[in-house]
């Protein structure tokens, strides 16, 4: 056998290069699958809201500052599961005069977000490497 070189018996000239243990090519292999089934349930959403009251409007911000980031003055980028989500918008409705309050919510798939353009000073967050709590 030549530097590194091993045969299973019966192949015959056929040998392979051992390089790495089997269990850490493996390792590579899978490497980040844990992390894309994690993101895959999160969402990203972008909440955007036209409130008239001032007391409304900012007991809403104040709601939303526990979800997200707030990128202008009435515009939160959230990355949320879907459970985090539904219980944001249960908060969130007895906070609204539906007659008079604009809630919206967008919810952006990784292919669009990352379309995205954002023209300004404020650069836009790698949300990918946010923890969420």
């Amino acid at each position: 056998m030549e530097n590194g070189e091993w045969r299973r018996q019966g192949d015959k000239g056929m040998g392979k290069r051992k390089s790495k243990a089997a269990g850490e090519r493996l390792a590579e292999r899978f490497a980040g699958w844990g992390e894309e089934a994690r993101r895959a349930t999160q969402q990203f959403v972008v909440v955007s809201y036209d409130i008239p009251s001032d007391r409304r409007r900012n007991r809403v911000c104040k709601l939303l500052k526990d979800y997200g980031e707030r990128v202008q003055y009435s515009v939160f980028e959230c990355v949320l599961r879907p459970n985090d989500l539904k219980r944001l918008r249960e908060r969130l409705k007895p906070l609204l005069v539906p007659e008079e309050d604009d809630v919206r919510f967008y919810r952006l798939c990784e292919t669009c977000r990352r379309k995205a353009t954002v023209w300004g000073t404020r650069k836009r967050r790698r949300w990918e490497q946010a923890v969420v709590v």
